[in-house]
């Protein structure tokens, strides 16, 4: 029987003698691992039991025992009662019966991606790897495989950084609505059960709010993220929020030293993306969900988003991005020395859904042909031109943002400056007012000497010339929905 005990004071032996200490202090001497800085897209993936019902979203698991709620009513018409069919009996049917992880990563390579981040336990509490802690897994029930470390073989084979996320934090209450009427939330459980511990869920913006976390609860946690460490040594660990609760602060803090510490190990650094300040500034990545920065920033961060603007999870609801809004939005984090972090979500048989597939086909098509630009680039002095505003903050992509023929993202790479397009001109003419002639000692964006302009992937030659009012050039490709790329090459 797993003993929790002998796993904390494990856990403590290796921080006493490790590099990092379990305090900000030390933490904060963490840095950003250079292949984040180079692979600047990766690949999340929500994919578990709520991939089964195919509705509403991810925290199926949640309203479908909320009265009212459009996954209540749905559960109740499609499986009846939640006291005869709960949350659990997804767990026979989620079979993942086509899943072929060599395929995905081949289909994730394609699309330009340098990582993958598989969501290792959702809010719900099922364990998607082989695990000690608790017999709900995806090893032990519903396909019976180790569906993480089938992942991380092909990912690493393929040349793939392999990463993982762990949401479990949120279970703390997650299914408490299940308590407050006859379902099978209520039969009696044990730490490590599936529904456990199920207490009323507080007001998730109150960092001190009560039922407090449980000791039990919170090295139950903490456990679980080292075993996730252990098994399978993600190149980042990632976290979505509610670990910036104070109860878990010194467990976070324990974690993260854990990690580094072993990975310091192993020989190579690691990272965690984190959410709302939950770590101290500077002890690992800041991410910021469904938005970005409005400027360039000089620390590392991440942006993580969907294709579908409505959920993470596969829903038949789907509301689907364009590829060209996820290929913008790619440009402009960038632009502004982040990495993206783009989600799918595969269906409960393990295939990927025709609008996924068709947003990461096209992205591969562009990234085969502008990844220069964009791996391993650098922010430009100037991040941006043009009249559109951008909104600073997370949950910043209810809708898409919609460029003018004036709106450019700029990076530098290969000893040359990108000039991105965001949208296509009518009449091919483009003006770079950041690239204009001049001595004007009052705006200093570029006083270099230019000695080539080029799209990526035309052959054809371009007419330029740098003025007082801009690099002005006409595009020699086709009308497109995408960015286009304008390659400066200097002296």
């Amino acid at each position: 029987m797993y003993d929790l005990i002998k796993e904390m004071a494990r856990i403590d032996s290796v921080n006493a003698s490790g590099p990092f200490s379990p305090d900000w202090e030390s933490l904060q001497r963490w840095r950003q691992p250079d292949w984040m800085k180079e692979r600047k897209l990766g690949i999340f993936m929500h994919w578990g039991l709520y991939s089964v019902p195919e509705n509403s979203n991810k925290w199926y698991s949640r309203n479908m025992y909320i009265k009212g709620m459009p996954a209540y009513r749905h559960h109740r018409r499609t499986y009846g009662p939640q006291k005869d069919f709960g949350y659990k009996d997804f767990i026979p049917l989620f079979t993942a019966e086509k899943f072929d992880a060599d395929a995905w990563i081949s289909i994730f390579k394609d699309a330009g991606a340098g990582y993958i981040c598989p969501v290792a336990e959702h809010h719900d509490g099922f364990q998607m790897y082989k695990s000690a802690i608790s017999r709900w897994n995806a090893y032990e029930m519903g396909p019976k495989r180790d569906l993480m470390g089938e992942l991380k073989t092909a990912a690493e084979g393929a040349g793939l950084k392999f990463c993982c996320s762990s949401h479990r934090a949120e279970h703390w209450w997650f299914m408490s609505h299940g308590r407050e009427f006859d379902s099978d939330v209520k039969d009696p459980m044990e730490r490590g059960d599936f529904y456990w511990p199920a207490m009323p869920e507080p007001d998730p913006e109150d960092l001190f709010s009560d039922p407090y976390p449980s000791e039990e609860y919170l090295q139950d946690w903490l456990a679980r993220c080292v075993e996730i460490v252990d098994s399978y040594r993600p190149a980042f660990l990632y976290f979505d929020w509610w670990i910036q609760h104070e109860a878990f602060k010194p467990y976070l803090r324990k974690l993260a030293a854990y990690y580094y510490n072993r990975a310091a190990a192993w020989g190579y650094p690691v990272a965690i993306c984190y959410k709302h300040d939950a770590m101290a500034f500077g002890s690992g990545v800041v991410e910021i969900e469904r938005g970005a920065f409005a400027e360039a920033k000089p620390w590392p961060w991440q942006t993580d988003t969907a294709v579908a603007r409505n959920s993470w999870c596969y829903t038949k609801q789907n509301d689907y991005k364009s590829p060209g809004e996820v290929i913008r939005t790619l440009v402009d984090v960038v632009s502004k020395g982040g990495n993206l972090l783009l989600n799918i979500g595969p269906k409960a048989d393990g295939t990927i859904p025709k609008g996924d597939m068709h947003i990461l086909k096209e992205l591969g098509r562009w990234m085969a042909v502008n990844a220069e630009g964009i791996n391993g680039a650098k922010p430009w002095r100037v991040t941006k031109e043009g009249p559109t505003k951008d909104i600073e903050g997370q949950f910043s992509d209810g809708s898409e943002k919609l460029y003018t023929p004036k709106d450019f993202r700029f990076t530098t790479a290969n000893g040359c400056i990108y000039a991105f397009a965001m949208q296509y001109p009518g009449d091919r003419k483009l003006c770079i007012k950041s690239l204009r002639s001049g001595t004007d000692q009052n705006r200093p964006e570029f006083h270099g000497i230019i000695k080539r302009v080029s799209v990526p992937g035309c052959d054809e030659e371009i007419s330029w010339k740098q003025t007082k009012r801009g690099l002005e050039l006409m595009l020699p490709v086709d009308e497109t929905p995408y960015p286009v790329a304008i390659k400066i090459e200097t002296e």
